[in-house]
């Protein structure tokens, strides 16, 4: 059931008061890098005059403003942004393609930072490590490490004082005070050893582990950015459905126009395999029209004059002509794009746990950091600035983000891994931190729950065995040359039995009701009830008992016949894949709330649903309710994972918390899903979830073990024990216990792959 007459408002206005329209509008942000960044913008814009609403979505890296373009306009807002550091796309053709340019170019940049971070750190930790003693060591380290962390480091520095702007403090600016102080501090060292030699102390430097900490921080960037660069853009693929020329009809010519210039009213010619450019109704001719897009189901759809028919869908074997009704922003494509674009951009953004975790940590350490060396200055006698200094520098080294900032990343690399060996490619580390909290299930039925394909399930023939042989050809002939869409099931049945076909004579396709054609001095035909009446031909008492039940499983009968009788009756149908009901039954046993939506009727939809253990199912669903239904079920409270293989099951994809596609399933569910099975097999599903599971523990036990060090550090470096025992923390050995902390975090994190799913 696809309604021929929604209407819409337009995607650039919506009515926000009596009396006044404010513009509602998503603009691509750039320059965010972290989830705080999103915050940031989302403040500054909310609070500008003229902005009623501003949400940021850091995902995808942009912005829904509701605003008064009386008071203040795109360009605006943009200054706004520039202010604070970032910056908005507005005033050009395609933003989304100026968006993706700038992130390639961000990718880029990154990657060759890294690169040479990387490149220049390894000497630097090698000399650090194992060659002190050579002539110039500490200069030579200085030199090499400065361009890291000053140059190739810069932007922890400029995020950093970002957030500084604004009372904040995230895993950047851990970095760039970490790696800053120990950089300046060994600089001082090098340069003027003696002010510590003259004291009785040896002159340590820590260049290695602020070159180490900006190559590795980078390099953890840069498998996140990789990650968002190679995701091709989901929008993209729902705009190229959309031919870009029409052929239409004008005084009785055909000529070819820009699909934007293409007018309501207009004649449109579609040749077969041709994609249908805008809505409208047939006026001539007929075919079957693949409507996937919209319903899910695999079965194309014949269209005869006076039906309607909806830009994106694929013309079959057979050319008409048709009225444009909707054209541009008013076509269900451009609805459902729309559609897409908004469940997207309704989400929070993504709230970084190491951030929030950073945002506290980071002002406690600063402050232990100052505390300690206020102390020092007080009670630390003759060399109290030594120690103060000392002191507060090892807090700092010890507490740099290493092990807070490999706990979630590494782990998120191995749960990737793991997925990947269980045929369960990961596309966001967001839905794997979510999929444990998943308490509902929404499975589209056409190529999720069903194998997406119509096929012979049953076949029974009437005829006397010694004649069968003979006529299995006569059937394969027959549905060679038809064009029903159901053909294809039969031929693929007869092939894999062996069967080739014959040459038949008189071939006539027939309507609404089947096909016929003459083999020897016999006709031949194939179709539904309506031409064995035609015809006079009766159905036998036990082939109306199997075509009876085969359609209450809710399958479709057709007959196979000669002159006089029924030959053989044939059952088509989407089959369940034979893992559902299993996986379905493993969900419900872990108390996951499972429902199915179809765009199918209900009685297939009954059908199926009974078939795999379901007691929840909605049927004749379109793309926007099993949207609204996800919705629904997240104003419940409910945690929501979406699985679906349709470009119809896009939007409750992107409005999903979860979102799995099926392997073989469209480029654009595939595109818009966090997740996909390869194996397009549900049993991956709970095998997901409990991936899921475990991940976050692992995080949470690297987190945990990473504040434990640094509780028990962190006092110890302070000094905490000189009064006691005189001990006095080297930032030597703080570097080292720091190494130690992030091997403990990697260490944990590969216990993952031995994990059991």
């Amino acid at each position: 059931m696809i309604p021929s007459d929604i209407e819409h408002p337009a995607p650039s206005e919506k009515k926000i008061k009596p009396g006044g329209k404010l513009l509602h509008q998503t603009f691509p942000v750039l320059e965010m890098t972290c989830a705080s960044c999103a915050v940031s913008v989302e403040s500054m814009l909310g609070n500008t005059p003229g902005v009623q609403k501003a949400t940021v979505n850091y995902a995808n890296q942009s912005t829904t403003v509701d605003y008064d373009p009386t008071l203040i306009s795109p360009a605006g807002m943009q200054q706004v942004l520039q202010g604070i550091g970032y910056d908005l796309v507005v005033d050009v053709e395609d933003p989304g393609q100026v968006q993706q340019e700038a992130r390639q170019r961000f990718y880029e940049a990154l990657k060759t930072r890294t690169i040479w971070a990387i490149i220049l750190s390894l000497p630097v930790v090698l000399v650090g490590m194992f060659f002190m003693q050579i002539p110039y060591a500490n200069y030579l380290m200085m030199i090499l490490s400065a361009p890291v962390v000053f140059w190739l480091g810069r932007s922890y520095f400029v995020n950093a004082s970002k957030q500084a702007r604004h009372g904040k403090a995230n895993m950047d600016t851990l970095v760039a005070l970490s790696t800053g102080i120990a950089f300046l501090f060994s600089a001082f060292t090098t340069v003027y050893p003696q002010f510590w030699t003259s004291r009785g102390l040896e002159p340590h430097v820590y260049f290695e582990a602020a070159a180490v900490v900006v190559a590795f921080i980078s390099l953890g960037k840069l498998l996140e950015e990789r990650a968002k660069s190679n995701t091709s853009s989901a929008m993209q693929k729902l705009i190229g459905l959309q031919p870009k020329t029409v052929h239409i009809i004008e005084n009785g010519t055909e000529s070819e126009l820009p699909i934007a210039q293409v007018q309501v009213g207009q004649v449109i010619v579609v040749r077969p395999g041709e994609k249908i450019p805008v809505d409208g109704q047939v006026e001539s001719g007929e075919s079957y029209v693949d409507e996937s897009m919209i319903s899910g189901e695999p079965v194309p759809v014949m269209k005869k004059p006076g039906e309607t028919v909806f830009a994106g869908t694929i013309n079959q074997k057979g050319a008409f002509r048709f009225t444009a009704q909707k054209v541009g922003s008013h076509t269900l494509l451009a609805q459902i794009i729309r559609l897409v674009q908004e469940a997207q951009g309704s989400k929070a953004p993504v709230q970084k746990l190491v951030d929030k975790i950073a945002g506290i940590f980071v002002p406690v350490v600063i402050g232990i950091a100052l505390l300690t060396f206020a102390v020092w200055m007080l009670v630390g006698g003759e060399n109290a600035f030594t120690h103060a200094l000392l002191t507060s520098v090892t807090v700092l080294v010890i507490a740099c983000p290493c092990a807070l900032g490999l706990a979630t990343p590494t782990a998120i690399m191995v749960g990737i891994g793991k997925g990947a060996e269980n045929n369960i490619l990961i596309k966001d580390a967001e839905s794997l931190e979510l999929g444990y909290k998943v308490n509902a299930v929404v499975l589209d039925k056409t190529g999720t729950i069903t194998e997406g394909k119509p096929t012979v399930t049953d076949l029974s023939w009437l005829a006397a065995d010694a004649d069968v042989p003979a006529l299995k050809p006569v059937l394969y002939a027959l549905e060679a040359q038809s064009e029903h869409p159901l053909a294809d099931a039969v031929v693929e049945r007869l092939k894999a039995d062996g069967v080739e076909g014959t040459t038949l004579t008189g071939f006539e396709s027939l309507t609404g009701r089947g096909v016929a054609g003459r083999f020897g001095d016999k006709t031949y035909r194939i179709g539904n009830d309506r031409l064995l009446t035609e015809h006079g031909i009766s159905v036998p008492t036990d082939g109306q008992a199997k075509a009876t039940r085969w359609r209450e499983e809710a399958k479709t009968v057709v007959y196979f016949s000669d002159e006089t009788k029924v030959l053989a009756i044939l059952a088509i149908a989407d089959p369940v894949k034979q893992t559902s009901r299993e996986a379905i039954n493993t969900l419900q046993q872990r108390g996951i709330a499972v429902y199915m939506m179809t765009g199918d009727n209900p009685q297939t939809a009954r059908a199926v649903a009974n078939a795999v253990g379901l007691t929840d199912y909605r049927a004749e669903a379109l793309p926007a309710d099993k949207a609204d239904f996800v919705k629904q079920l997240q104003a419940q409270g409910k945690v929501v994972a979406m699985i679906g293989d349709g470009i119809n099951d896009s939007q409750a994809l992107a409005q999903a918390d979860v979102s799995i596609a099926m392997g073989r399933g469209s480029d654009i569910a595939m595109d818009v899903a966090k997740m996909t099975l390869i194996t397009s097999d549900l049993t991956s599903v709970p095998k997901a979830l409990q991936l899921s599971k475990r991940t976050v523990q692992t995080i949470r036990q690297n987190l945990f073990w990473a504040f434990i060090y640094n509780l028990i550090g962190i006092p110890i470096a302070a000094g905490l024990l000189y009064p006691i025992n005189g001990f006095l923390l080297s930032p030597m050995i703080a570097g080292a216990a720091m190494a130690l902390s992030s091997v403990s975090v990697v260490s944990n994190s590969l216990r993952l792959k031995a994990a059991r799913l």
